[in-house]
C-alpha cells in the first residue's frame, strides 16, 4: 500500500455544550434563511459563497475552523481524511495512493473511428488516437448489472460506449447509432460528462450528458437519454471553457457544474454553478461563482516555468463526503505533452475543499513509452465500489517524445482499499515500536447516531478497542475499552462489540464521543449501522456490483 507523506496528529481538546444534527435519513434540514446539512454544517448565506476572485493562498474549509457542536454520523462511513471528526489524537495520519492495475491499459484505440485523425494531415503533425475517458463517465448500472464506460473515440471526435461484467475486460457495445460502431454521439467534441441518474423518474432522462464542442459557440451543451445511447438535446447551459464537467451532489439534491475559466493570475481555475434540475441549468457570463484553483502548495515539475494550475475537477458523493479528483497541470515542455496528474480532495459541504496531501493520488509514469507517460485525467463518476476495492478509471496519454502531442490515448484503472484515502495509526514513521499504549488513542468530537451496530475498517496486527464517552469525556458504563472485544485482522468491515448487557442501540440519539485505542493498528473508518450486516447508509460513488443503487442500504 503506497503512502503519502504524513500529517501529524491533532492535540486540541475543547468540550462543547450545544446540540445540532438532523433526523435519520434527512440529507438537508431547512431553516428560515440558512440550510443545515445532515452532518450539522450550516451553510452561509448567500450560497454558494460569492467572492471576487481566488488567490494562491491555501484555503481552510470553514467547517474545519468552526465545526458543528454535535456531528450527526448517521450517513455513511466516517473517514479520517481531515480533522472534522477529531477532538484529540496522539496518532499519526497517513494518506494513501491508488495503485495501477497490472492489466493496464484496459481499453486502447483499435477501431478505425478511434484511430482516424483527419486533423493531423491538415496540421502536418503525428496522428493521435483515442479510446479514453476525458471525464465522460464510468458507472455500474444495476438495471443490467454491467459496468458502463462512455469515452472519447478518436482524438476530440466522438463519444462511444463500452461495457464490462467485471470492470477489467471491456467490449465495445454495438449502439446502432452509427451502424457497425459503438459510437453513441458523433460530434467534434472536447470535454464531456455522462451521468447515470438513478433518482430520475423520467425514464427518457435516465442518463445525462454535458459536453463542449471543439468549435462553435463556447457554450456547455446539455443532453439526456433513456439508454445512454440515443440522445436528445436539452439546450445550452451557458458560457463555459473547454474542460467543463458536472456532477450530482445527493447530500443537497443539486446538479453542480465545474466550469473551466481563466484568471489573470492563476490561469486555469474552476467556477461553480448549481441547480436542482439538470435541464434547467442556465447561466449568463460572469454568473457562476469563483470556486477553486491550484495554490501555492501545488508543486511545479522540475523545469516548469509557470505556477501549477487546476486543469479539471470531477467529484462524486462517497460515503459521508464529497470526493474530488483534482487534475493538476504542473507545466509543459515542447518535448512532452502536459504531464497532468490527479490529486485527491474532500468536501463536507459540497463547495469548500480540504486537500491535506498535495502529492499525486494517481500519477503519470516517468518511463517514456508507457501508456500514461504524458497525461492522466479522471472519469465522470470518479469511482466504483468493487468489493473491498475502489475502482478509479483514468485516461492516459502515451505522448510523442520530442513533441507536445498526445499520441496514443487509452483508458486504465487504479484501485484503492475501500475507504483507504487516509488512516490513523500508532506506528509513527521511523519508530521501531508503538508509542506508550495508554497514549495511542483518538477521541472524536461530540457525535450522535440512530444505529444499533458499530463497525470499523481497520488493519490490525495487535488490537483495536473502542470506548464510548459521554459529552464530558467520562466513560459510559458498559462501553469501556476493557469491555470492548479486541478487534484484530485486516478487514474493511470489523464488527465492534462490548461485553455488556447494554446494547449500543440504547445510546441512539444521545451525544457521545468515540475513543479508539490502537496497538499496532491502522484505522480507516468507523460507522454505526441499523443492521448487523453493516450497511452504512452512505453513498457509493458511481455504484458497484451487489448494490441496487448508489446508497449502501
Amino acid at each position: 500500500m503506497a503512502v503519502f507523506r504524513h500529517v501529524s496528529g491533532i492535540t486540541r481538546r475543547a468540550f462543547l455544550a450545544a446540540t445540532a444534527g438532523a433526523a435519520l435519513g434527512a440529507r438537508v434540514a431547512a431553516q428560515p434563511s440558512r440550510e443545515v446539512l445532515y452532518n450539522g454544517i450550516t451553510l452561509a448565506q448567500p450560497w454558494p459563497p460569492r467572492r471576487a476572485r481566488l488567490s494562491t493562498a491555501p484555503e481552510r474549509a470553514p467547517y474545519l475552523a468552526s465545526p458543528p457542536d454535535v456531528i450527526n454520523i448517521d450517513v455513511g462511513r466516517q473517514l479520517f481524511v481531515d480533522d472534522f471528526l477529531i477532538e484529540e489524537s496522539s496518532l499519526h495520519r497517513d494518506f494513501h495512493k491508488a495503485d495501477y492495475h497490472p492489466a493496464n491499459p484496459l481499453l486502447t484505440p483499435e477501431q478505425p473511428w478511434e484511430i482516424d485523425d483527419p486533423y493531423a494531415a491538415m496540421t502536418k503533425t503525428a496522428p493521435s488516437s483515442a479510446a479514453m475517458v476525458f471525464s465522460d463517465g464510468v458507472f455500474f448500472d444495476p438495471a443490467d448489472r454491467l459496468f458502463k464506460m462512455w469515452y472519447m473515440a478518436g482524438y476530440q471526435q466522438h463519444t462511444a460506449l463500452a461495457t464490462s461484467t467485471d470492470g477489467i475486460t471491456w467490449r465495445r457495445h454495438a449502439a446502432n447509432v452509427i451502424p457497425g460502431t459503438n459510437i453513441v454521439r458523433k460530434h467534434r467534441r472536447d470535454s464531456s460528462t455522462v451521468w447515470l441518474d438513478l433518482n430520475e423518474r423520467d425514464r427518457s432522462a435516465r442518463f445525462k450528458m454535458a459536453w463542449t464542442a471543439m468549435e462553435g459557440s463556447g457554450l456547455l451543451h446539455l443532453s439526456v437519454s433513456p439508454d445512454g445511447m440515443h440522445w436528445t438535446d436539452r439546450g445550452d447551459a451557458g458560457p463555459a471553457g473547454d474542460r467543463t464537467t458536472c456532477f450530482y451532489n445527493p447530500f443537497r439534491s443539486r446538479w453542480c457544474f465545474s466550469i473551466r475559466d481563466n484568471d489573470p493570475l492563476l490561469r486555469r481555475i474552476r467556477r461553480y454553478y448549481e441547480v436542482s434540475e439538470f435541464g434547467a441549468a442556465r447561466w449568463a457570463a460572469g454568473e457562476p461563482v469563483a470556486w477553486t484553483a491550484a495554490d501555492s502548495l501545488d508543486a511545479v515539475r522540475e523545469g516548469g516555468d509557470v505556477p501549477a494550475e487546476l486543469y479539471n475537477l470531477d467529484a462524486v458523493a462517497y460515503e459521508s463526503v464529497m470526493l474530488g479528483l483534482f487534475a493538476i497541470f504542473r507545466g509543459e515542455s515542447s518535448n512532452r505533452e502536459k504531464p497532468n496528474d490527479l490529486c485527491v480532495g474532500f468536501s463536507r459541504d459540497g463547495f469548500h475543499w480540504s486537500r491535506p496531501s498535495r502529492e499525486a493520488f494517481i500519477g503519470v509514469s516517468e518511463r517514456q513509452g508507457d501508456w500514461n507517460w504524458a497525461n492522466v485525467q479522471s472519469a465522470g463518476g470518479v469511482c466504483i465500489v468493487a468489493g473491498d476495492r475502489l475502482h478509479f478509471y483514468v485516461s492516459g496519454r502515451a505522448g510523442v517524445p520530442g513533441t507536445s502531442l498526445p499520441g496514443r490515448c487509452s483508458t486504465g484503472l487504479a484501485t484503492l482499499r475501500r475507504d483507504g484515502f487516509a488512516s490513523v495509526t500508532d506506528m509513527w514513521p521511523g519508530a521501531t515500536r508503538p508509542i506508550t499504549r495508554h497514549r495511542t488513542a483518538l477521541i472524536t468530537r461530540p457525535v450522535k447516531f440512530l444505529g444499533a451496530h458499530g463497525f470499523a475498517n481497520a488493519d490490525v496486527d495487535g488490537s483495536l478497542r473502542v470506548e464510548l464517552l459521554d459529552r464530558e469525556g467520562k466513560t459510559i458504563p458498559g462501553f469501556s475499552a476493557v469491555q470492548c472485544e479486541p478487534v484484530s485482522g485486516n478487514r474493511t468491515k470489523h464488527a465492534i462489540r462490548w461485553r455488556s448487557s447494554t446494547p449500543i442501540a440504547e445510546l441512539a440519539n444521545t451525544v457521545v464521543r468515540f475513543k479508539f485505542v490502537l496497538d499496532r493498528a491502522r484505522l480507516f473508518a468507523f460507522w454505526v449501522s441499523p443492521s448487523a450486516t453493516g450497511e452504512s447508509r452512505g453513498y457509493l460513488g458511481a455504484g458497484g456490483p451487489g448494490y441496487a443503487g448508489t446508497i449502501d442500504s
